[in-house]
């Protein structure tokens, strides 16, 4: 018996005239009906899309989104502007001052401020102006320095670990755990009592040396969490090595918390240094720093407070505009806390 043949229907004639809606036509693919394609939908023509909320375009990266959200936090824009202030008088102290920061006249002894010396005069008859703005070349040279060091030490090992596990990360665990055992404090008293040098580079090396373990730490649980994400296991089911798969999708995606440590970590380092210098093992004359000074306005300041209150205010804000720059970024980069 012949089927019958298939009855359209009619199309809807809206009530109270008008003209009439045309039926929509079903598209076939192999012989079964399916719905009309939808413009912008997935697998719909490209070029006739609608444009996503928001300007389209392609998805921001996890780097180019921090950015976004940097540029509108108030304290990330103030917390940059401290830093690049203190780098650059740090770099070009000249730019602010042009006194010799050890030309001193000990008849000038513990001053106040006059014309062309707005800080006044330490014990020595040096200007404190000067001695302020040149300490802060020391602290930052060995802030940067000391972070740099730790972060990229600690930053391998710990990707390393973390990525081979077995014997390697036994090892790095256990090495790691003696060294956290050393207060940063009293290892610095000893250390540098060893090391009897006045520069800038003993101090970084002890920090770099008791700095590492931390980062490492932060590196290796960050990797270990990247290892079993799905575009990892894509990768090595692709065949990627293990030198394409450290480069190009660990390293990438595990250092957004090492950054957001070491930032943080930049500003407890030059308060360090600051304090092994008060005690007298860190940075010693005729090197010029924040610790110094502080140490030795200690001893008058009853007399003379303004030889403390300059290079203690500059010690302070370098720390605590490190310290605000590292809680922005932290806050840009981890998605949890948007």
């Amino acid at each position: 018996m012949p089927e019958p043949a298939p009855q359209h229907p009619e199309p809807f004639q809206p009530s109270g005239g008008g003209t009439p809606l045309p039926a929509v036509e079903a598209e076939t693919v192999g012989g079964l009906a399916g719905p009309p394609e939808v413009p912008g939908a997935p697998g719909a023509p490209q070029g006739t899309g609608v444009q996503p909320a928001g300007g389209g375009g392609r998805a921001r990266s996890l780097w180019s989104d921090a950015w976004h959200d940097l540029r509108r936090n108030p304290v990330f824009i103030v917390s940059g502007l401290l830093i690049l202030f203190f780098l650059l008088i740090a770099g070009w102290p000249s730019l602010l001052t042009g006194t010799d920061p050890l030309d001193c006249d000990i008849t000038r002894s513990q001053e106040g401020a006059r014309s062309g010396h707005p800080f006044g005069f330490d014990t020595q008859g040096c200007d404190v102006f000067a001695r302020t703005v040149y300490g802060a070349r020391a602290s930052v040279t060995v802030g940067v320095c000391a972070t740099a060091g730790a972060a990229l030490l600690g930053g391998v090992l710990g990707g390393l670990a973390g990525f081979f596990g077995g014997w390697w990360d036994a090892l790095l665990s256990r090495i790691a755990d003696m060294f956290f055992a050393i207060p940063m404090l009293l290892g610095g008293l000893v250390f540098l009592s060893v090391v009897p040098s006045g520069s800038v580079w003993p101090v970084v090396g002890f920090i770099v040396l008791l700095g590492w373990p931390q980062l490492a730490r932060i590196a290796r649980g960050s990797v270990l969490t990247v290892k079993q994400a799905d575009f990892v296991q894509a990768a090595r089911a692709l065949g990627a090595g293990n030198t394409r798969l450290l480069l190009r999708h660990l390293a990438p995606n595990a250092v957004a918390p090492v950054i957001v440590v070491a930032t943080i970590a930049l500003g407890t380092y030059i308060a360090l240094e600051a304090t092994l210098s008060y005690l007298g093992v860190g940075l010693k004359p005729p090197t010029v720093s924040w610790g110094i000074d502080i140490s030795e306005a200690s001893k008058q300041i009853r007399n003379a407070p303004h030889m403390l209150l300059w290079p203690a205010g500059a010690l302070s804000l370098t720390v605590l505009a490190f310290i605000m720059l590292g809680d922005a970024v932290r806050d840009a980069l981890d998605p949890k806390l948007r």
